[in-house]
């Protein structure tokens, strides 16, 4: 506030002023110390007296009152107004906030006129973005988000080029956007925020949060943990419902012991029918008011826009690529192959040795034949297509064309990259070179892919892999310490570790689970090893008849991926005791989520990954694109192009932008305006015009959960606006009164103004009513 200051025009008449007003106090004491009559009389005729002398040797100096005021249109003043959701809440009165806002805004009221007489006026209204408007009657309170500190940020910006002497706020305060950090709120104007809204808790119900946790086995259900807040439903039994897509049921709860003020927690089990992205939404409402979807108007509830939330399910999409090599046709490959072949998105590529080299002088063969007979008969058996008698006889199993694995086990990154895991089953390293030995640690380093080793006679230590780049990559040591003993019946059991893993269970409770692997026939062939690595983990082990447990099944991450060893090499006995009729086969199960776990986190040439924007808008996402070439580097000058699903059956296509500081990522940013679940797909072209491969991966755009998170107003948040940048709350009823205390208030830009009290008439009056009073005191008493 401005309060101004007292200046002299004519400084230099002090003195006689002075003067004249001794010369006026002493004649005014000769004068009644020599009068007879009452002494208040005399008093006050000397004071009436006194005060008109005054008040005309003050006059001879030109008082005048000097003080600042806003240079009339020099600065500029904001009225921003919330066009959220939110506003059409109802308190326990007769209209929304939104009613309310529109009321004081009407263009025709008088404290907006006065407001523009002495500043620029400008009008804003905001939800998710910032528009200025002519007048607010635009205001319909659709807006899907109150991006607040958004708006906040935007004027702070203009008024970098245009004094502005403040902001007068009126809205609930319920932002949805993040807050605003101590350097923006510095270069704000002052906020004048005005309340709407009441501090009453309306009746409602509210998803607060959902907690998906889900794996890609298929023996592992989709978990939902969903907590629901309840406000004024105390006693009251709460329906809680899981649709899919479409519409469609699929589980529902009665819930009850509701109390106010806490929340209830529920866990939601779902299956997906299909791998990749699905979409499942979950809903909750009073179970008396079911059928208040269809009319909302109908609900008790203040809101039914908060009673659900959208769930996107990622069970990866392959197809994952396999390749698993074998020192010999067994029992465990077979098994192996009919589990992946019941998997659409799992192509297990084999590639068996049937026998090992031969060399030539010890085979006795037709006259002239260079080939190894035992390839006699096949269609590819000649010439250089058929294994020679020095080189080992391989089998290859589900290969995508006669090139591939042609000249054995890959011999370069190129070769071997195109897999996601590598299973070694029952062979010895001699089996590589150490070329090829070193391509596997960088496959599961660098790569990221999955390696499993099987145990086996010609595995581990058995198969010589002490001192080799393999030996590096497992888990478990193989040399040094002490062996473990052996044993003609191992019992397969799950360690605290394994219990935790849900691709290691193929039950739904422990008790199911405890009562499977008592089933299980016990093992004969178990490698062994001296202990485990540091950071290793053992999921699984085995029990012999004295009670001895031996790991079996050993996991650790390796650079960019993870390894395993499973040291038992005849689970295939599993298969004997299946029970007959079983409606499924526990052993396919369990190498199907096996191998599911070695390719769950093998990145893939092209990933996309949707993070929140940074930017202003609350609904925008970052839809970040890696792109990798053959060798799984970072793939410049590449093609990306976006494909977005909207929940309007509409489809957009973006292309994303390279971005500069990171080699092989590429950006776009989108904001939806359709709330509901949205599926991308992604498309990635080298530079020379050869696809690289594509990505999926989905979200939902859920405005009303952060718009309609809380019902009250948040006073708190408005009052901390005010402060921080020197402005106040005001209250509705004293909004006239707050436009008329502007000009005395500090604004950026001001003009100095005096007002001359010497000239005023009111000095004038009083002085000669002054006199006039003192000659009358003296004419009631009879003073001469």
């Amino acid at each position: 506030m401005n309060s101004g200051s007292l200046v002299w025009g004519e400084p230099q008449w002090a003195i006689p002023a002075v003067v004249l007003f001794i010369l006026a106090v002493a004649t005014a004491c000769w004068s009644y110390a020599r009068q007879q009559g009452p002494p208040w009389v005399r008093g006050l005729a000397a004071v009436l007296r006194l005060t008109a002398a005054s008040a005309l040797a003050l006059c001879l100096m030109e008082p005048l009152f000097s003080n600042v005021r806003p240079r009339p249109q020099a600065n500029r003043f904001v009225i921003l107004a919330d066009n959220s959701r939110s506003m059409t809440l109802r308190g326990t009165g007769t209209r929304t906030r939104g009613e309310e806002v529109r009321t004081q805004l009407q263009h025709d009221a008088p404290w907006q006129a006065r407001l523009a007489r002495d500043f620029e006026l400008r009008r804003y209204v905001f939800d998710a973005s910032l528009r200025p408007v002519r007048d607010f009657d635009v205001l319909d309170f659709g807006g899907t988000d109150s991006a607040l500190s958004s708006a906040l940020r935007s004027i702070a910006q203009r008024a970098h080029s245009h004094p502005t002497a403040g902001v007068l706020l009126l809205s609930d305060g319920n932002a949805t956007d993040s807050e605003l950090n101590e350097r923006e709120l510095k270069t704000l104007p002052p906020i004048y925020p005005v309340v709407t809204g009441e501090e009453a808790r309306p009746r409602d119900l509210r998803i607060q949060r959902v907690v998906v946790s889900e794996s890609n086995f298929e023996a592992a259900p989709v978990n939902a943990a969903v907590e629901i807040a309840c406000q004024g439903i105390a006693g009251e039994p709460v329906l809680l419902q899981l649709f899919d897509k479409n519409g469609d049921e699929l589980q529902r709860q009665v819930l009850r012991g509701a109390e106010d003020g806490q929340l209830l927690s529920r866990r939601l089990q779902l299956q997906p029918k299909q791998p990749g992205v699905s979409f499942y939404e979950v809903r909750v409402i009073a179970a008396a008011e079911e059928d208040a979807w269809l009319p909302p108007h109908r609900t008790r509830e203040a809101t039914l826009a908060n009673n659900r939330r959208w769930i996107v399910v990622d069970r990866g999409q392959g197809p994952y690529r396999i390749l698993y090599v074998a020192g010999r046709p067994n029992w465990e490959f077979k098994f192996l192959r009919r589990a992946a072949a019941e998997d659409e998105e799992i192509q297990l590529v084999g590639l068996v040795r049937i026998a090992k080299r031969e060399p030539k002088f010890t085979f006795r063969g037709r006259q002239g034949e260079t080939t190894n007979p035992l390839y006699r008969g096949f269609s590819d058996a000649t010439g250089e297509q058929a294994e020679q008698y020095d080189e080992p006889v391989l089998k290859r199993l589900g290969t995508e064309d006669d090139q591939e694995l042609r000249d054995g086990f890959p011999k370069d990154a190129a070769g071997l990259f195109r897999y996601h895991a590598v299973i070694l089953d029952d062979v010895e390293a001699g089996f590589f070179t150490r070329d090829q030995m070193s391509l596997i640690q960088q496959f599961v380093s660098q790569r990221g892919g999955g390696f499993l080793m099987l145990g086996g006679q010609e595995s581990f230590a058995e198969g010589a892999y002490e001192h080799t780049p393999i030996a590096e990559l497992l888990p478990v040591y193989l040399d040094g310490g002490e062996s473990q003993p052996r044993g003609d019946a191992w019992r397969w059991g799950l360690t605290r570790e394994g219990w935790l893993e849900p691709w290691i269970r193929l039950r739904t409770t422990e008790a199911e689970e405890r009562q499977r692997l008592g089933k299980l026939s016990p093992l004969r062939v178990v490698n062994s090893i001296p202990r485990i690595k540091p950071g290793a983990s053992v999921l699984a082990d085995v029990r012999l008849a004295d009670g001895k447990n031996v790991p079996a099944l050993t996991v650790q991450r390796f650079g960019r991926g993870q390894s395993g060893a499973l040291l038992a090499g005849d689970l295939w006995r599993w298969q004997i005791s299946r029970e007959e009729g079983a409606a499924s086969n526990d052993l396919e199960t369990t190498w199907r989520q096996m191998v599911r776990w070695l390719v769950a986190d093998v990145p893939d040439r092209v990933e996309v990954e949707i993070r929140p924007a940074a930017a202003n808008s609350t609904a925008a996402v970052d839809l970040v694109v890696s792109v990798r070439d053959a060798l799984y580097q970072p793939l410049d000058n590449a093609s990306v192009e976006v494909a977005l699903d909207a929940p309007d059956d509409q489809r957009l296509t973006l292309r994303a932008e390279s971005d500069e500081n990171q080699p092989g990522v590429y950006q776009v940013q989108f904001a939806p305006r359709v709330p509901g679940p949205y599926r991308v797909q992604v498309t990635a072209t080298a530079d020379d015009g050869i696809p690289v491969g594509t990505a999926t991966a989905g979200w939902p755009a859920e405005s009303a959960t952060k718009e309609f998170a809380a019902l009250t107003t948040n006073k708190a948040l408005l009052q901390n606006l005010a402060e921080r940048t020197g402005g106040e709350v005001i209250s509705r009823a004293a909004l006239d009164a707050f436009v008329r205390s502007l000009p005395q208030r500090k604004v950026p830009v001001v003009e100095s103004w005096t007002y001359p009290l010497w000239q005023q008439w009111p000095i004038f009056l009083g002085a000669v009513v002054c006199l006039m009073g003192e000659w009358g005191l003296r004419r009631w008493q009879g003073l001469p």
